[in-house]
């Protein structure tokens, strides 16, 4: 996430992302053994994944309520150039929620497609609010355009939300009413903070032949550094043409998954014992310390949603405008600059997010709050109290001095 090596233009480095929240933590030692025996294969897996790869995808999301066939599965080497081939494969304007991951913007972009935030309800960020996502579409089609795609995410970042079924039940529903087909980013879904609370529920599985969905397996499963994502495509013969069609453009990109990568990759999406009681444990340690930040940005006079997944949450300086403006802060990348210099790690702002300008959100990683070594990172995975720690209290309490200070 660091911007080493970036050079400034105006305000704001060059080719920061910014990434997604690293998890903070070790490599599981049972992945880097699959990873490490296959070092010695030297040839990559072919376009979409082998067969043991789209075998394990198939497993995963059929544990999760979305029986998958091989063949309607595929993968890339990460979920950029994945979601790049997606919206590839799909012709049309595309919709996305406002705020949204800071990948997905600049793939419509890229391709020259036209994009169009919708604002998101006020219980969760993910998914467009129903009347804003009717309207846009409306507006949209009235001025020449053509509105095919809706991205959106059941458990979200940047705000570290998740989507209420009732609210996602409704977007959806409109969505599809509209002919849009729906593009599900699904790679938080296994970091719920309250896993027996709530069960996230997939589009797919309201709206089959409606939905692709996808999964960045950095989410959960494996480090960033092993970029692997998988897609599943609707069991249709639309489905089957786009999975066509996006193989065609991993191909083109190169985006095949190294051999090594897919073979920690399939370990994961296994599920062996190992890797859920991992995945647990990192979700409820990232659980913990978020909610002590959300204490601290409260605290502070700062606003934001109670965190519910991932690794992140989503503060709204708007509050603090005047004595912010005071020190020379008057929008998200002043924002981004002032707080990323006080805490001394990437703070991205909402502006990263497609968000206004003009608005102060910004958004707070749990991960670099973990430890700054590996062994102190283990430490705060395996100690029944990571919050009592002192490396993780002292983290703690810079974030609220640096928050605190008036402004």
């Amino acid at each position: 996430m660091g911007t080493t090596g970036t050079v400034r233009e105006g305000r704001g480095p060059v080719r920061y992302g910014p990434l997604a929240p690293d998890l903070g933590l070790p490599a599981l030692p049972e992945l880097v053994a699959e990873l490490a025996g296959a070092a010695g294969q030297t040839s990559p897996e072919p376009p979409g994944g082998g067969p043991v790869l789209r075998e394990a995808a198939c497993g995963y999301w059929s544990r999760r309520g979305l029986p998958t066939h091989p063949q309607e599965a595929a993968a890339a080497a990460g979920a950029q150039p994945l979601l790049l081939a997606l919206l590839a494969a799909h012709g049309g304007d595309v919709l996305m929620p406002r705020p949204h991951p800071a990948s997905w913007a600049p793939q419509a972009r890229l391709l020259g497609r036209p994009f169009f935030p919708v604002p998101t309800p006020a219980e969760c960020g993910g998914v467009p609010d129903l009347y804003a996502l009717l309207e846009t579409v409306r507006r949209v089609r009235a001025e020449g355009g053509d509105p095919r795609l809706l991205l959106l995410s059941i458990a979200d970042d940047p705000t570290g939300t998740v989507a209420p079924p009732e609210l996602l039940r409704e977007a959806c529903e409109a969505a599809v009413g509209e002919g849009l087909h729906i593009i599900s980013d699904e790679t938080w879904r296994d970091t719920l903070h309250r896993p027996r609370e709530s069960v996230p529920l997939s589009p797919a599985e309201m709206w089959p032949d409606d939905v692709t969905v996808f999964s960045d397996l950095a989410g959960a499963l494996t480090p960033a550094s092993w970029p692997a994502a998988v897609a599943r495509f609707p069991a249709t013969g639309a489905g089957a043409g786009r999975r066509a069609r996006t193989l065609d453009h991993l191909t083109a990109l190169g985006a095949l998954v190294a051999a090594p990568v897919a073979a920690a990759a399939s370990r994961a999406l296994d599920e062996p014992p190992g890797v859920t009681a991992r995945v647990a444990a990192a979700a409820a340690l990232h659980a913990r310390v978020a909610g002590a930040v959300h204490h601290i940005v409260l605290s502070a006079g700062a606003l934001a949603r109670p965190p519910r997944a991932g690794r992140h949450l989503y503060a709204d300086f708007g509050p603090l405008r005047r004595g912010l403006a005071a020190r020379g802060v008057g929008d998200s990348m002043e924002l981004e600059e002032f707080l990323g210099e006080r805490l001394g790690m990437p703070v991205p702002g909402g502006h990263r997010f497609g968000d206004e300008l003009g608005a102060l959100r910004v958004r707070l990683a749990t991960g670099p709050l973990l430890g700054s070594t590996p062994e102190q990172r283990m430490e705060s995975l395996t100690d029944g109290k990571p919050l009592e720690l002192p490396h993780v209290a002292e983290a703690l309490g810079n974030l609220a001095a640096a928050l605190g200070e008036p402004p």
